[in-house]
């Protein structure tokens, strides 16, 4: 496949899974995903995209950059039967500055940002520009 990778947000509560157990486990299955926009938006991940990894409820904070390994596939947590998938993440670096959700939400150049808009979504894409500017605010110098 060619083109440009795409960019994503991915949630994750940190007292069930935490940026440190992505770190640890190297490579994980993003499992758990019950919201069908979610679900389109994982089956639309392609392997060599990016997503920030965020701390939702308890620190409210991109913390981390993930890339997908694996593209979508059933989710073994799921019901047999049901439409849930899965991709693969993999650990790519911790933001040097975790970029909180006050920071994003001050910044005007962000204000339509799924993550202000739809704060439910648990994924959700993130354009070239606004992950440019994320990155750059938390000092990650990465793609």
């Amino acid at each position: 496949m060619t083109g440009k990778p795409s960019f994503w947000l991915v949630k994750s509560e940190p007292d069930a899974f935490s940026w440190d157990q992505q770190v640890a486990n190297g490579v994980e299955p993003w499992t758990g995903v019950r919201n069908h926009m979610a679900k389109a938006n994982l089956m639309a991940m392609k392997k060599g995209d990016r997503a920030f990894f965020y701390h939702s409820n308890i620190g409210k904070e991109v913390v981390g950059v993930v890339e997908v390994a694996r593209e979508a596939y059933p989710d073994p947590t799921a019901e047999p039967g049901t439409p849930w998938v899965c991709v693969d993440m993999k650990a790519v670096g911790p933001m040097p500055k975790p970029v909180t959700l006050a920071a994003i939400k001050a910044e005007p150049a962000l204000a339509e940002i799924a993550l202000v808009r739809m704060s439910r979504l648990s994924v959700m894409p993130v354009s070239p520009e606004h992950w440019r500017l994320i990155a750059k605010m938390g000092g990650w110098k990465g793609k």
